[in-house]
């Protein structure tokens, strides 16, 4: 794919407007994020603490299907954009209660959860907007050129947040990460508020009487299960999330910080350089996404993040294990997209919000694998906990493959169209 198709998704007005939305939200999660997971693990000095509040993030994992269901009805951009006004709402707080003085560990847990009711859906509704409003034959471009939003701001959020904070302190940071959050909801309520409409005789028949929002959420549940494809794509979600996620998320201020006695700077390097990686993944599907086989690109590339995770796991020198990290983040993208591409490209219409939500429960192992890892840690070791988690889901991934063959691994299976 040239560059010029790359870039092809920028001719929909929608997206045009959903790319920097999608830029400035993630930005500010990660800024967000990094900032008071530095602040959690400085005042309280707990690992376990510091795992309470990766996983508190995610605590609505569970309401994702729910909130998809919600972007079927009532549109995507609306429900996202509601979404991303909470996040600004909830940075207000924390910017309230630094600039008064009564900013604590437990006021950030508090407020953490509260976003975290609704920021696992962020994701999965922004893609399921992507697919709705961007015509089929870019989608392939424009998940990858999406997913940019996220990996650079891991690069750009991570070292702006951790030096930005160093620099001046927690109030001024809030308030650059407010106007940030705000500016990504205005720009998200300028995309297109109806999906791109079917054409044929089907598009003018009459809809029939919708159904109850939990039959629908039912409905497209077993849509998944019945699909094997769809099911081996959420099963190998959810694995990453338990097994491969905790070391490069919410564990990275304990390991920069405890294994590798870094400051905040070097916090923001270490996850700077997994985001680096990702983003060259992204960007290198967006240019050649086209060409890949997306069951079988996941299955392969999950295999090689989880060995060069085992690389980090190991690495006893930082830069050697930045080295690794800029490998997993390659990996990382070039499993998490084909995941995405699959589970849009394959699925039904009808489905697409449903869908995304569902993924977004694959998250909720994320938080679990945290709290295991937040307590084996103390117990038996960085090391040891790190290799033992990532061997495991090694073993699992090729579990799945093996399981689902048929619609994974085959080159003519639909999970393989291009």
């Amino acid at each position: 794919m040239s560059s010029m198709a790359a870039l092809a998704p920028f001719k929909s007005r929608s997206f045009r407007f959903q790319w920097p939305a999608d830029l400035c939200t993630a930005w500010a999660l990660e800024m967000e994020t990094l900032i008071l997971g530095w602040y959690v693990l400085v005042e309280t000095g707990s690992v376990v603490m510091l795992t309470v509040f990766g996983a508190l993030q995610f605590v609505g994992t569970l309401l994702s299907p729910m909130l998809g269901m919600l972007g079927d009805r009532l549109g995507l951009r609306n429900v996202l954009a509601g979404m991303r006004f909470c996040y600004a709402l909830f940075s207000c707080v924390i910017l309230l209660l630094a600039v008064t003085g009564h900013l604590n560990p437990i006021a950030v847990l508090a407020v953490a959860t509260l976003s975290g009711l609704v920021r696992p859906t962020d994701i999965g509704l922004r893609s399921a907007l992507v697919s709705a409003t961007v015509p089929p034959a870019h989608l392939t471009a424009a998940m990858g050129i999406s997913r940019t939003t996220m990996d650079s701001a891991k690069v750009g959020g991570a070292l702006a947040g951790t030096g930005f904070m160093a620099m001046f302190g927690m109030v001024p940071a809030y308030m650059v990460i407010t106007i940030i959050y705000l500016s990504g909801a205005l720009l998200t309520l300028l995309t297109d508020g109806t999906p791109r409409t079917k054409s044929g005789p089907s598009a003018a028949l009459p809809s029939a009487p919708r159904p109850s929002a939990w039959s629908e959420l039912k409905e497209g549940v077993v849509y998944i299960w019945r699909t094997p494809r769809l099911l081996a794509a959420m099963s190998l979600a959810a694995l990453v999330n338990l097994t491969a996620f905790p070391f490069t998320g919410g564990l990275m201020p304990y390991i920069a910080r405890d294994v590798f006695h870094l400051d905040q700077r070097g916090l923001g390097m270490m996850v700077a350089s997994f985001a680096f990686g990702a983003l060259i993944g992204s960007v290198a599907i967006s240019m050649f996404g086209a060409r890949l086989k997306p069951a079988r690109t996941m299955i392969a590339m999950t295999v090689v993040w989880f060995v060069c995770l085992i690389g980090f796991a190991l690495s006893t020198h930082a830069g050697l294990a930045m080295g690794m990290l800029v490998c997993a983040g390659i990996a990382q993208s070039l499993c998490m997209l084909p995941l995405a591409i699959l589970l849009l490209r394959t699925s039904d219409e009808r489905f697409r919000g449903r869908i995304m939500g569902v993924r977004m429960m694959a998250i909720y192992p994320l938080p679990l694998g945290l709290l295991i890892a937040g307590n084996l840690i103390p117990r038996i070791g960085y090391q040891a906990t790190a290799v033992g988690l990532i061997i495991l889901g090694l073993v699992l991934t090729l579990a799945i493959a093996l399981t689902w063959r048929h619609d994974l691994l085959h080159r003519d299976a639909p999970g393989n169209a291009v």
